[in-house]
């Protein structure tokens, strides 16, 4: 019945985006100039972090949403605990992934604060953390992800939970994440901060809660 829901919902959730990407699109608007005369109230010196945390912070919210929608679909479909196996291990390619993940962490770290002033942000900090956690699995440091503890879950929906928390707070403001402009700057961070977390334990959850070996279906 579980399996049943998950496929009728995706089967529904299909012919919406298929009818949606049939749809004319409308004719192309230019935002620079409405951007740029705003940008000093969003808190941010990069304009793509301005529209994708300030301006339109929704979408983002919804983007976020989708992701975490994805490893939720994946868990209710059940996972099969005996397919994990010890993978050979190679003493070269795990010193390598050794040495290669505290600076895939440090590039994260610096991604994450670069975004408020140039190309950088959530998105790309989560997905090199995320790379890290593939390159640890590829190299038998770290094991596919069969059940998530509570502690992960937690960490996969935090950044979710705190982008929602202050979009609730600020309701009080008239609009959906209207920033006050002497907050905008921490609010961002705080919520970029949680989203790099959640963003990274949710890409590499998409690999490793399905990771198998090729003899696994044998």
């Amino acid at each position: 019945m579980r399996r049943l829901l998950v496929g009728s919902g995706a089967a529904v959730f299909a012919v919406l985006l298929i009818g949606a990407l049939l749809e004319p699109l409308p004719g192309g608007i230019d935002l620079r100039i409405a951007v740029a005369s705003h940008m000093a109230a969003s808190g941010v010196e990069h304009p793509v972090t301005a529209v994708l945390l300030n301006f339109r912070g929704y979408d983002t919210l919804l983007e976020i949403a989708v992701l975490l929608l994805a490893v939720i679909v994946i868990l209710a479909g059940g996972l099969d605990p005996a397919v994990d196996r010890p993978r050979a291990a190679n003493p070269i390619l795990q010193s390598l992934a050794r040495l290669a993940t505290p600076p895939m962490i440090v590039v994260a770290v610096y991604l994450l604060w670069a975004g408020a002033f140039r190309p950088g942000g959530a998105f790309q900090a989560g997905a090199v953390l995320a790379a890290a956690a593939v390159l640890l699995h590829l190299t038998g440091l770290l094991p596919s992800w069969q059940r998530p503890a509570l502690s992960l879950r937690w960490g996969m929906t935090a950044g979710f939970l705190i982008f929602l928390a202050v979009a609730t707070g600020l309701l009080a403001q008239g609009a959906l994440l209207r920033y006050p402009p002497a907050q905008a700057g921490l609010l961002i961070l705080l919520v970029e901060a949680g989203l790099t977390v959640s963003l990274g334990l949710i890409l590499a959850g998409l690999f490793l809660f399905l990771s198998r070996d090729p003899g696994d279906e044998e």
